[in-house]
């Protein structure tokens, strides 16, 4: 592991030396794709040895969205986690109670949605320190990350774990770039671009390519792309949508509570109190984008009382009917749908329409 974490040491000491400029582009762009598989390595360790220190870690996903909970030692995870969900987690008040990951379920507005407290992350985390590894292999499995944050210790704490996370290949709240990739057997590498680009030249994209040992691939930038975004896409890294919750409102005072809802992305809480419990969820629901729809059996009313909960991009008819069962789509002759999504009420449809959230479905078998 330490042959390892020098490498990206030496790697970012020269990317350090090294002054960015049109000419030192290409020989920036080739370290930054090194560094990418390096952390690569650190994150998914070859070898069946260390087997045993990630006990604790590997937690079967239920429900139809999954949060982590990330954060310092003590900033009041394992409290709001127990406070949202009934699920007991270690408390104290002293530095690192929680040493594996806790899951709990919270019910909200007829879905089910798993929460897990992943113990506390400590600056270096990336660089193989504490267990900060196994909390961000967790963390990138996630559908919406809480950045649990104490709202007394300054906002460095944010920038800490942003960097860990950045460092593993978690962006947060940003929109994956445009490009499309795919690997081939044969034919070099053919690079088209629908918008200039003013940070990418073929040579470069081909010497980032060729430190993935890629030589023959198609790829498309429908956006302006940067190098880092280029080995992004190339390595498959995790979009998540996060949420920073400022625990501990309580002890400040109504100018600075101001001053926080400034900051985007944030809500303000008290776990302690469960102050703000309901703008939390709300928020959760949005980021999340899970649409509800309502069953309606022929000649009866709707079921609003167990909505089928929908993921975002999963959200056609077709989903809707795997998501109850995988035979149904076999037996399935059309749909009728009220709501936001039909054009009038009800709407004939078939497999591939898209619901949109609270429409109702009843589903007409053939034969």
């Amino acid at each position: 592991m330490s042959t390892i974490i020098e490498k990206i040491a030496e790697i970012e000491a020269e990317m350090a030396r090294t002054q960015k400029n049109k000419a030192t582009s290409y020989h920036l762009g080739t370290l930054k794709a090194k560094l990418a598989k390096l952390r690569r390595e650190l994150i998914t360790p070859s070898g069946g040895s260390g087997g045993g220190s990630g006990v604790g870690f590997d937690v079967a996903k239920t429900g139809v969205a999954r949060i982590g909970f990330i954060g310092f030692p003590s900033v009041g995870k394992s409290t709001l986690m127990s406070k949202l969900t009934g699920t007991f987690s270690e408390v104290a008040s002293y530095e690192f109670t929680t040493l594996t990951t806790v899951p709990g379920v919270l019910q909200y507005k007829g879905a089910k949605i798993q929460i897990l407290d992943l113990p506390g992350i400590i600056a270096g985390a990336k660089d193989g320190k504490g267990r900060g590894r196994q909390v961000i292999a967790v963390a990138r499995t996630c559908s919406l990350i809480y950045l649990v944050l104490d709202v007394l210790k300054p906002l460095t704490h944010k920038k800490i774990i942003e960097k860990e996370l950045e460092g593993f290949g978690i962006r947060l709240n940003k929109k994956p770039p445009s490009i499309y990739f795919k690997k081939k057997e044969k034919g070099g590498i053919n690079m088209t671009n629908t918008v200039p680009l003013s940070y990418l030249d073929l040579d470069q994209v081909k010497a980032v390519l060729g430190e993935y040992k890629i030589h023959n691939a198609d790829l498309m930038f429908k956006c302006d792309a940067t190098v880092d975004e280029l080995i992004d896409v190339i390595e498959g890294r995790v979009y998540i949508p996060a949420i920073y919750v400022l625990n501990k409102i309580d002890q400040i005072s109504i100018e600075e509570l101001d001053m926080i809802y400034k900051i985007p992305h944030a809500i303000p809480i008290s776990a302690h109190h469960e102050w703000n419990f309901d703008e939390l969820l709300e928020k959760m629901w949005e980021y999340l984008n899970l649409v509800r729809i309502y069953t309606k059996p022929k000649g009866q009313l709707p079921d609003y009382s167990a909505p089928v909960v929908l993921r975002e991009n999963m959200q056609t008819i077709e989903d809707f009917c795997n998501s109850i069962h995988k035979g149904i789509v076999k037996e399935f002759k059309y749909a009728l749908v009220w709501g936001s999504s039909a054009k009038h009420q009800p709407q004939k449809v078939g497999l591939n329409h898209v619901l949109c959230d609270e429409d109702v479905v009843q589903l007409v078998k053939s034969g």
